[in-house]
């Protein structure tokens, strides 16, 4: 059984003003558990590419918005694999006012790629 890495590259974040303002214009909204979302199909670049963010309004300690965003992080490295290559430009918004623990999130995170994923393939049926 080979082994995966499951990296978060450079080319895999999204962070120019450009892309962020294009995905919050333009994007599809939805949430799923503590997560709200918004995707955007086809953003021209060779691969899916995220923003994760946790407001300093709920959370004012940057030791637990960094928690939070590692979680999430952590949670999309290891199962970005349900995307397949897709090229979607996605973002992630915690919305509950607690911190919650990792399966949970992970489990939110899971669902949003396999929606994004069910979605892509319905509005491109080429295979």
């Amino acid at each position: 059984m080979p082994f995966t890495r499951h990296t978060l590259k450079k080319a895999e974040r999204l962070s120019s003003k450009t892309g962020l303002s294009t995905l919050l214009s333009k994007g599809k909204w939805g949430v799923q558990g503590p997560l709200r979302y918004c995707c955007l199909p086809d953003n021209g670049q060779e691969q899916a590419r995220i923003v994760v963010s946790v407001p300093k309004k709920m959370f004012r300690r940057a030791v637990k918005r960094n928690l939070l965003k590692r979680r999430i992080r952590e949670s999309y490295r290891t199962q970005k694999a349900l995307l397949e290559g897709s090229r979607v430009d996605l973002m992630f918004v915690y919305s509950s006012k607690e911190v919650l623990d990792s399966a949970v999130i992970r489990e939110a995170v899971g669902t949003i790629l396999t929606t994004v994923a069910g979605s892509l393939h319905q509005n491109n049926p080429k295979e």
